[in-house]
């Protein structure tokens, strides 16, 4: 389906999203970030997990610069903080996201996929901010999301000579957390996918919303919300399941 810039398709618990501009290594355009908006803002009931993958070989290129537009300052900045929004609404909106990626990882690609909760790399990945070699600043959310992952001497020095890491050196850094075989990242994706399908969604739902705001805290502060979160999931009705087939050596039963 050419004309669609995003695929979906859902399968019981988890719906696997393909980013489809495989001619452009799926870099990104409005109407693809848009429906990437549309799909975390109001995503189908009963979909549990998302697998965010590429057609073609790769993963994402980025921003289509094919597209371009000279803006002033303020439009610019409105762009960015568009961009900012979905990748917020992908982060923490309370859905696990697994990354199936290969080829390009790069610029906005690399913002989308540190958005993304879990990140399985084949060898081809390639990732890069190639923005500081262009004359330009990241605008998508680097400097939090990856800038977190790196630190920001190391994202520096990404930016300035703009260096390319592969899957084992991402894995190390820990910009992917598993490096797979070549054409293995779906099939990984979808046993991660399964494992965290079965966990009690209000856990995942917290662990999603939860952790990555707790790491922006204040530490007093962090502490404080860790203590909500941890009594609104232990008193709940999966708790008290997770707990009884512990005691019983059972699987759980989740609602």
């Amino acid at each position: 389906m050419p004309d669609k810039p995003l695929l979906i398709e859902v399968n019981d618990r988890i719906a696997t999203l393909t980013m489809n501009r495989p001619d452009k290594r799926n870099a990104m355009s409005d109407a693809l970030l848009g429906a990437l908006d549309a799909f975390f803002a109001a995503p189908p009931d009963g979909v549990r997990v998302v697998v965010l993958t590429g057609a073609g070989g790769h993963y994402c290129a980025g921003l289509d610069l094919s597209q371009h537009k000279a803006r002033d300052a303020e439009a610019t900045m409105r762009h960015s903080r568009h961009w900012h929004s979905v990748m917020d609404r992908i982060q923490l909106g309370g859905l696990p996201v697994v990354s199936a990626m290969a080829g390009a990882v790069m610029g906005g690609g690399l913002e989308l996929a540190t958005s993304t909760h879990v990140r399985v790399a084949e060898p081809s990945c390639k990732f890069q901010l190639p923005e500081g070699r262009r004359g330009i600043f990241v605008g998508g959310g680097a400097t939090v999301r990856v800038g977190r992952i790196l630190g920001a001497d190391r994202m520096t020095e990404m930016m300035l000579t703009g260096r390319i890491y592969g899957p084992e050196d991402a894995v190390r850094l820990g910009l992917a957390h598993y490096a797979v075989d070549e054409g293995a990242a779906l099939a990984k994706a979808y046993e991660l996918a399964e494992k965290i399908a079965d966990n009690a969604s209000l856990s995942n739902y917290i662990m999603v919303q939860g952790i990555a705001r707790i790491e922006g805290m204040s530490a007093q502060d962090g502490l404080f919300a860790e203590s909500l979160c941890a009594a609104i999931t232990q008193t709940s009705p999966d708790a008290y399941e997770g707990l009884a087939a512990f005691l019983e050596k059972r699987a759980p039963q989740f609602r």
